[in-house]
């Protein structure tokens, strides 16, 4: 099969591969549409925290947002999976210990990460193989592109339900990227009053789209009570500048993650009395991210610019956009495309 192969920091190509069999327990799925995130993009750079620590080196195949039929199942699976279209957790514990046997088998301490951490391969190539019980199964009504942004979605879910909002909660989200945007849909979804804070002209334009009560760029953010904030920027100021803004008594969830370490003072947790939550993984939303997108409460399809085939990633990678894209943030893949 084809698949694309990362090789070294900014080097990687389409390769043949031998294609992935079922083991036991284990699916083959044809892939339809893979997302790429930023996680993708920092470790065909080479800045990923993951090569440094060891957990993970080049060649690598990535990808773990994703979408795709059921091809073929290996011993102790039910065929009549076989046709279904399905997505899955990208977290894969060892199912053993004690987190795992406690419903946190997102920070195991042996887990693979499709497409990231371990080697286990990713979803950037014609077949993908996982456990079948890592599946979450995609109803008719939600299509190739919502099945590719179900992992950021469960993400950008697992933020707003740790924000704790109520009806009428006003709360600042800083960073105005996928997983920014949908946390603003979702808490939207939630009734919550949503403020954006963003960078870019370009994006903060196309946060306006979505019907946030406020857009905002450092400079004209306004003074106002948040009931929560959600730190989904890769800025390592914004950390500190979350506690700062939000409420004594209320919350901060970080959910996204700098290049650099970012410093929050205890000291401003403490005094304001302040939850600090963090997010790793949509595990735990994975479901209900599906029930939402099927619904149609939250459509995550207008956040994906275009659509390429594998031979076009390593100029998306350095982010280079076909004139016919739209404004959002995500690039999708195609692996049956050229």
């Amino acid at each position: 099969m084809r698949a694309f192969i990362v090789t070294g920091p900014g080097e990687a190509e389409v390769q043949d591969i031998e294609a992935p069999r079922a083991g036991p327990g284990q699916v083959v799925v044809d892939v339809s549409r893979v997302g790429v995130c930023g996680t993708d993009i920092e470790l065909f750079t080479g800045e990923m925290a993951y090569l440094k620590e060891g957990f993970a080196a080049y060649p690598i195949q990535l990808g773990h947002e994703w979408c795709g039929t059921i091809a073929a199942v290996g011993e102790g699976v039910s065929s009549e999976l076989v046709g279904r279209r399905t997505t899955g957790d990208t977290m894969l514990g060892c199912g053993s210990c004690r987190r795992c046997r406690t419903g946190r088998h997102h920070v195991c301490d042996l887990r693979y990460e499709v497409g990231v951490r371990n080697g286990w391969p990713g979803a950037l190539a014609e077949q993908l193989a996982v456990p079948a019980n890592s599946l979450h199964l995609l109803p008719d009504s939600v299509d190739d592109t919502a099945g590719a942004m179900v992992e950021p979605g469960g993400n950008a879910l697992r933020a707003v339900q740790a924000a704790n909002l109520q009806p009428g909660d006003r709360v600042l989200i800083t960073g105005a990227g996928t997983i920014g945007l949908l946390t603003g849909m979702f808490a939207m979804a939630a009734k919550a009053e949503v403020h954006l804070l963003g960078r870019s002209a370009s994006s903060l334009e196309f946060a306006r789209t979505f019907g946030f009560a406020g857009v905002w760029s450092g400079a004209d953010l306004p003074d106002l009570p948040y009931d929560a904030v959600i730190d989904a920027s890769n800025a390592r100021t914004l950390p500190a500048e979350a506690v700062r803004l939000v409420e004594p008594g209320k919350r901060v969830v970080f959910v996204g993650l700098s290049g650099a370490p970012s410093h929050v003072d205890t000291r401003d947790l403490a005094l304001k009395d302040v939850t600090a939550v963090g997010i790793l993984g949509a595990s735990a939303g994975l479901a209900e991210t599906i029930r939402r997108f099927a619904d149609g409460s939250v459509d995550p399809r207008p956040l994906v610019h275009s659509t390429v085939g594998l031979g076009g990633l390593v100029e998306g990678f350095t982010g280079k956009r076909s004139p016919q894209a739209g404004n959002g943030p995500k690039l999708h893949v195609d692996p049956r495309l050229p």
